[in-house]
């Protein structure tokens, strides 16, 4: 009898397409990112493609344990992606997939070719924001002057350029008032695009009127009003990058997600970007990604100067920004270097937004946060002093 039972438990196994349902499933739902505005509706069709794979698969599979555990897994997904069962489908042959204006697919179809296994993309992001403070992509945290226009990112297909002004008469602290984004013509994609935003004047479409770039069908290139005249997204398709723009008081914020194969298509003439390369060192304000603790009686003649020109002292400024940032990250001492500085509350959304960005458009959640590092006399995750003194000394000294 157990010899019976293997065998027709065998032969059932072999005739059931399970395993090439799940398989199929898996290579269209590979390439995704759950941060890209298209992915729950791409999940939606490969879910579709992945349940009419498994009906057809019913009566040979209806004895199989894991036929039936997908067809549950399939009908929960769909539930919490609010997918409708019916509607267009991935399609039944994942790697003759080709849209070339599809960053994550023409990547695969070029890999599939190739005769290798496909590896999704990897992606970086470079954020700006408060008076001014930058992460890189390379995950490095700097405080800069940078007064005037710099650019962000200058590469083959895409160039951001920002502008910084005083934001404290007499100071030589700086925040952005000014954002210009090109994106550059590509293949049958878009054309070049323009985009740009000043204070007060934060656009939901490009300079020519228009809101996307090239078909209008395939949206490889669209602008995406979330708070009107405060936060609009940009989503190029076609070379899979997310941009975040927000306005909070009188200064702009801007987060980027970008391909690095992309990041890095640059000529040599093109060095000097601030997301790839950082601020040059006579811009800089921290010290090796660390602020510095200055000898409180060399460096404050006039005393304890426990009330800055600000307004805020440490106590106030720490609660203020305690309120929006829980984690005493890079983020949060940030806040208080900016309310010390300018006395300006909207630093604080500015950079509770920027931590916002970093969750929403950073690849790896392990390093979302950044905490100040230790030694050296520098600021430390628990180091006290800098909590009490440090900070205050190093805006006292820094921008006076």
């Amino acid at each position: 009898l157990s010899a019976i039972l293997c065998l027709g438990d065998c032969q059932l196994h072999t005739s059931c397409g399970i395993q090439k349902c799940t398989t199929d499933f898996v290579s269209f739902t590979s390439h995704l990112n759950a941060a890209l505005e298209d992915f729950d509706l791409e999940f939606c069709k490969a879910l579709r493609a992945y349940s009419v794979c498994t009906y057809r698969n019913s009566k040979v599979c209806r004895g199989n344990l894991v036929y039936h555990s997908a067809v549950l897994g399939i009908g929960d997904l769909m539930t919490q992606r609010n997918c409708t069962k019916d509607g267009p489908t991935s399609s039944t042959n994942p790697e003759m997939i080709h849209d070339p204006c599809n960053y994550s697919g023409h990547t695969e179809v070029r890999e599939h070719h190739g005769g290798e296994k496909t590896t999704p993309p990897t992606y970086l992001f470079c954020g700006l924001f408060g008076d001014p403070h930058l992460r890189t992509f390379k995950d490095h945290f700097q405080t800069c002057k940078a007064e005037g226009a710099w650019p962000l990112i200058d590469n083959n297909y895409l160039s951001v350029q920002v502008t910084n002004v005083p934001v404290v008469p007499g100071s030589s602290a700086t925040a952005t008032n000014k954002i210009t984004i090109i994106f550059k013509s590509y293949q049958d994609c878009t054309d070049q695009k323009v985009y740009q935003a000043v204070t007060d004047d934060l656009p939901a479409a490009f300079v020519d009127g228009t809101t996307s770039g090239g078909d209008g069908n395939t949206r490889s290139l669209h602008i995406v009003e979330k708070v009107s005249g405060k936060y609009i997204e940009m989503h190029a398709r076609y070379i899979g990058t997310t941009v975040y723009i927000r306005q909070l008081g009188h200064y702009l914020t801007l987060a980027i997600r970008m391909p690095q194969e992309l990041v890095m298509a640059y000529e040599e003439s093109q060095d000097l970007q601030l997301c790839v390369n950082g601020c040059p060192s006579s811009e800089r304000i921290d010290q090796s990604g660390h602020l510095p603790l200055p000898v409180v009686g060399k460096l404050l003649p006039w005393g304890a100067a426990a009330h800055p020109r600000s307004g805020y002292t440490l106590e106030t400024a720490t609660t203020k920004c305690h309120e929006k940032m829980l984690v005493k990250d890079i983020y949060f001492y940030s806040c208080v270097f900016d309310l010390l500085t300018t006395g300006d509350a909207n630093f604080t959304a500015a950079a509770h937004s920027a931590l916002q960005d970093v969750e929403a458009l950073h690849p790896s959640k392990e390093h979302w946060h950044i905490f100040p590092r230790s030694g050296g006399g520098g600021v430390g995750r628990d180091n006290k002093f800098f909590v009490s003194v440090g900070l205050l000394c190093l805006i006292l000294v820094a921008y006076l």
